[in-house]
């Protein structure tokens, strides 16, 4: 699991440490992302790892309620100023997760960076807050890298394990997997 002084070390060099407002990459995904979404309104989404709410301010326009999360403050500043209808909370996942039902999860950029077990309880407290029919959305960078416990491809194949998830979306680029699945009944 990559350690939470990492993310701090980023956020206190650069306001926005992946250049995430500028790269057309990461701009042309979060279209991707939200063009993915089998609805056309979703009634309580949760964002965890927001960053500086880029994909956030997107979500809020599908969204009645989205509550985003990340484990530094300093991008939850940027992330109010760009989307001040979402709710947002410092933490991170799998703990801090929000009370209350979901229709919409959304894992972007975020898996890789939790351990296994992290992983798969991330995995199964969306399971378990998602009302049936809800969906996941996973994106993630398919590359492996230093800080990442697993790759994109790895995070989203641990999903793919249980039965109950239904795969909507598959969407494979050479850089990035985003995959929108839908929870089944238990």
């Amino acid at each position: 699991m990559t350690e939470r002084a990492y993310f701090d070390e980023l956020y206190a060099s650069s306001p926005d440490p992946w250049d995430l407002a500028a790269r057309a990459y990461e701009l042309r995904k979060y279209d991707l992302t939200v063009a993915s979404l089998p609805r056309a309104r979703y009634r309580r989404a949760f964002e965890p790892g927001c960053s500086v709410g880029l994909l956030t301010r997107l979500l809020v326009e599908r969204c009645d309620e989205v509550v985003a999360s990340d484990l530094v403050a300093a991008p939850l500043v940027l992330a109010a100023e760009r989307a001040p209808a979402a709710t947002f909370r410092r933490g991170g996942v799998p703990d801090d997760w929000p009370p209350g039902r979901l229709d919409l999860v959304v894992l972007s950029e975020l898996l890789y960076y939790l351990s296994a077990a992290d992983r798969a309880a991330t995995i199964e407290r969306a399971r378990e807050s998602l009302d049936p029919g809800g969906h996941l959305v996973a994106v993630h960078w398919r590359h492996p890298f230093v800080e990442a416990a697993c790759d994109g491809d790895t995070a989203h194949a641990e999903i793919r394990r249980d039965p109950t998830w239904r795969v909507l979306v598959e969407h494979v680029e050479p850089d990035f997997r985003l995959e929108v699945l839908e929870r089944g009944a238990d």
